[in-house]
């Protein structure tokens, strides 16, 4: 079984090859495409050909910081057709679609049995890996999954459902955890800063818990993409002054809750101000440590509260999965820019330094074997 452009169809039996193509970090800034070894598996694994891979914010912190050593193949939100089983697996057979998660934890350390997931050894462990240092490996046309992935982080993507669409499964679910995090009440006023497609996902799931929402961002592009999806109380934030105007919307009190959707530190003075007296403060981007100017008396005084969320749940897993392959929402809308890996570089770049009319950037390996009509760089 292969793939033709989004869907699987019966063709003669793929003969894996012994070397394939990669987008390969090399250091800081650094991607290079190269041919490198198909990653051999073990019992209980897994080889999937991978059709797409979205790139991912905490990816290009990573090529752009060189907080990770090198070389690395990185890509974590991975659709793709198992293309190999090892020996033991029963669940998965080669032609099966799937989309596998790269992180899950023990469910049974200090913190498993505290919730507080990201943090268990094993979770942050990446247990997919196109060759090197296990990195995650979507952006390469194979990726071994390592056993633990295999029984409890693979899901198959069901008929009708695009790879895009499933690649989203793994970004949702943390959104997910960030809204639950906040505890949003019905009724209650939300301000999300930032519309890139992780900010419109926050906004769509926190107004699904009955909130009222009020985004920002500095591109009207991106606010216009935001409305499609039901986001129609926007601020232009080129224009306007966030904080006064959802003051104004707010009987002058701030937004009940705030949610940081942009990477970085210095928009987090204004969440806090946009926030009322006794209100929320979800940082959902800013996963690189460093200074940040924070006033100490809004928490003390003001008694706002400052919540952090990072990574994906299993606790959500299931959650995440119906909402994406129900089609909850309409994320293949997200994406603007196709790529095929050979264009691997160019796609990082972009996701990189995005313009007004960027959103989700996928890289599609699966072009290459697949003949797509949309492997185009623009939707």
């Amino acid at each position: 079984m292969a793939i033709a452009g989004q869907f699987a169809v019966e063709t003669p039996p793929h003969s894996i090859p012994a070397t394939m193509q990669a987008a390969v970090y090399r250091g800081v800034n650094d991607i290079r495409l190269e041919t490198v070894p198909v990653p051999k598996i073990g019992p209980g694994e897994m080889l999937i050909r991978v059709h797409s891979c979205g790139v991912c914010g905490t990816d290009l912190k990573k090529i752009s910081t060189g907080s990770h050593s090198a070389p690395r193949i990185f890509g974590h939100e991975t659709s793709g057709v198992v293309a190999a089983v090892g020996e033991g697996v029963r669940d998965y057979h080669p032609g099966d679609r799937v989309m596998v998660f790269h992180h899950i934890p023990c469910r049974q350390c200090f913190y498993c049995q505290n919730k507080t997931f990201a943090q268990c050894t094993t979770y942050k462990k990446v247990g997919c890996t196109a060759g090197f240092e296990p990195s995650g490996g979507g952006f390469a046309e194979y990726v071994r999954v390592m056993d633990w992935i295999v029984e409890h982080g693979t899901v198959r993507i069901p008929d009708g459902i695009s790879f895009e669409q499933a690649c989203f499964v793994e970004p949702v679910n943390t959104c997910m955890k960030g809204i639950d995090a906040l505890r949003l009440r019905r009724g209650e006023s939300v301000l999300a800063i930032g519309q890139g497609p992780i900010g419109i996902i926050l906004s769509v799931l926190a107004k699904r818990t009955g909130a009222t929402l009020i985004t920002s961002d500095l591109y009207p592009e991106r606010l216009r993409i935001g409305s499609s999806f039901g986001l129609d109380q926007t601020i232009d934030a080129s224009r306007t002054n966030v904080v006064e105007r959802v003051r104004e919307l707010t009987e002058g009190r701030g937004a009940d809750a705030v949610i940081l959707a942009v990477g970085g530190n210095s928009l987090i003075r204004t969440a806090m101000d946009a926030a009322r007296p006794g209100g929320r403060v979800l940082l959902f981007a800013q996963t690189q440590h460093g200074e940040a100017l924070i006033d100490p008396a809004a928490v003390c005084v003001d008694e706002k509260t400052l919540v952090g969320s990072y990574s994906a749940s299993v606790d959500l897993q299931e959650e995440s999965v119906r909402f994406v392959m129900n089609r909850e929402m309409d994320l293949e809308r997200l994406v603007s820019h196709r790529f095929p890996l050979p264009q691997s570089p160019q796609a990082l770049d972009l996701a990189a330094h995005p313009q007004p009319s960027s959103m989700k950037i996928m890289i599609q390996p699966g072009s290459i074997w697949t003949g797509s009509t949309r492997e185009g760089n623009s939707q």
